[in-house]
């Protein structure tokens, strides 16, 4: 039951994200053509002004076009995919953790993962196979907030495979 609320919940957290970064995508786009129209419009009304186009003025406008197009790029960071940190991770499943538990050995891992190990497997730990009870799991608090902050600017996330 909390299982299936977990995954509801993780699917509409990364539907809210999935539009709104759909939103942040276009307004971003829509600003980057404007500014570039803007340097382009400054450079050609410079341009008449004088005879010649000066190499130092072609330059300084490629450079402008390079930085406002870092400066997007940057901006974009955020929405973009990339790998979830393996602290962040439990490392039985692999996946983000929802619920992290330390151990006495100091491993960290979903609680829910570890409760089956130790009723199906063994009363050990999986890693370090230390005996193990799971009145000795403490949960990681630390770990727990780290991914809510991750969750929170890292909306992608959520995505369950």
């Amino acid at each position: 039951m909390v299982e299936e609320i977990w995954q509801e919940l993780a699917k509409a957290k990364y539907l809210e994200w999935e539009h709104a970064s759909s939103q942040r995508s276009w307004r971003q786009q829509n600003l980057k053509e404007k500014c570039e129209n803007a340097l382009e419009e400054q450079y050609l009304l410079d341009a008449s002004q004088g005879d010649v186009i000066t190499e130092e003025a072609q330059n300084t406008h490629s450079e402008n076009l390079h930085l406002l197009d870092q400066v997007f790029k940057k901006a974009a960071e955020d929405d973009t995919p990339f790998e979830v940190p393996d602290y962040l991770c439990c490392q039985i499943t692999l996946d983000i953790f929802r619920d992290p538990v330390i151990t006495p050995s100091g491993v960290t891992y979903e609680r829910k993962v570890l409760l089956d190990h130790l009723q199906k497997v063994g009363k050990f730990d999986p890693i370090t196979r230390e005996t193990l009870d799971q009145r000795q799991l403490i949960p990681n608090l630390a770990i727990k907030e780290a991914v809510q902050v991750f969750l929170k600017k890292h909306g992608w996330a959520y995505k369950l495979d």
